[in-house]
């Protein structure tokens, strides 16, 4: 059952519990958007780091690479979900689908985090304190990276507190 009232869902009732629709949430054009801005962070993370020469010399880069691969897979998939959603004007609140997007947002949220942090750590550790850094446009690369990558985990920790501020509230 819908609420409708001048054409905006309030509240949908679903398997007899109401799941409140806010900003963000699944099938609403800001949970699109947040998708997509994961989705391009974590692609321009990905960029970065691969264009530049030797970025495979250092694991924390490569788990980085990785980390955003995942999360350029999920929030793809998820903004595909969210897109047709809304062509098809449905909403994404049911239970066990919320409570999937809760758990793949806290891992992808988790890999995220220890990814930048750790590629950050790196960063400056080896180019800044020892003083590594030949090329610098190389080292200018693996900093936008990782900004990108800080960049990608922020959206994603926002999607997850909505969808367990979502599963809570339902």
């Amino acid at each position: 059952m819908y609420d409708d009232v001048n054409g905006v869902i309030k509240r949908v009732i679903i398997w007899g519990r109401k799941m409140k629709n806010f900003a963000g949430t699944p099938g609403t054009l800001t949970g699109l958007i947040l998708r997509i801005a994961q989705f391009m962070f974590a692609a321009a993370s990905i960029a970065s780091m691969a264009t530049t020469s030797s970025f495979f010399n250092f694991t924390a880069f490569c788990y980085l690479i990785a980390s955003m691969g995942l999360q350029l897979i999920w929030s793809l998939g998820l903004a595909l979900l969210d897109a047709y959603a809304l062509a098809t004007k449905r909403l994404l609140h049911n239970p066990i689908l919320v409570s999937l997007f809760v758990i793949g947002d806290w891992v992808t949220a988790t890999l995220s985090l220890a990814a930048a942090s750790s590629s950050a750590g790196i960063t400056v550790l080896y180019f800044h304190d020892l003083g590594g850094c030949t090329a610098r446009m190389e080292c200018q690369k693996y900093e936008l990276s990782v900004a990108f990558a800080f960049l990608s985990w922020f959206t994603v920790f926002i999607s997850s507190l909505i969808m367990f501020w979502l599963l809570a509230a339902g």
